[in-house]
C-alpha cells in the first residue's frame, strides 16, 4: 500500500509525504522540488560517491515509523548537495526541508 499526503509547513509551503507499506518495513519520504529526507533505507554513502555527480539533496533519519517522525527527528546523515544548502547533520527533518523549499 503506498499513501501520499500533502504536508503543509509553517511557512505555509506544501511538500510531499509519501508512505510504502512493505512486508516488515515501512518506506518514507518527504519531498520538496529539490530534495528529500528519507527513512534510513536511504544510502547516503551511495548518492554522495556513485551518483556525485547528480548533485542530490537529502537526507536520511533512522529509528523512525511515521512522516510526522520523519519531520521531527534529527537527520542522521546527509548529502555533500544537502550540505552546500546549509544542512547538517543532526538537524531536524522539518528544519532540512524548510531549507529545501
Amino acid at each position: 500500500m503506498m499513501r501520499m499526503v500533502p504536508m503543509t509547513l509553517d511557512s505555509g509551503k506544501v511538500v510531499l509525504g509519501i508512505e510504502v507499506k512493505l512486508p516488515k518495513t515501512t518506506l518514507l519520504a518527504v519531498a520538496t522540488d529539490s530534495g528529500y529526507i528519507m527513512c534510513g533505507a536511504l544510502d547516503v554513502a551511495l548518492l554522495n560517491e556513485r551518483l556525485k555527480e547528480r548533485n542530490i539533496i537529502a537526507g536520511r533519519a533512522v529509528g523512525v515509523r511515521t512522516l510526522e517522525e520523519l519531520m521531527d527527528a534529527p537527520l542522521e546523515s546527509v548529502t555533500a548537495g544537502a550540505e552546500a544548502l546549509g544542512i547538517k547533520q543532526g538537524m531536524k527533518g522539518s528544519d532540512a526541508i524548510g531549507l529545501m523549499t
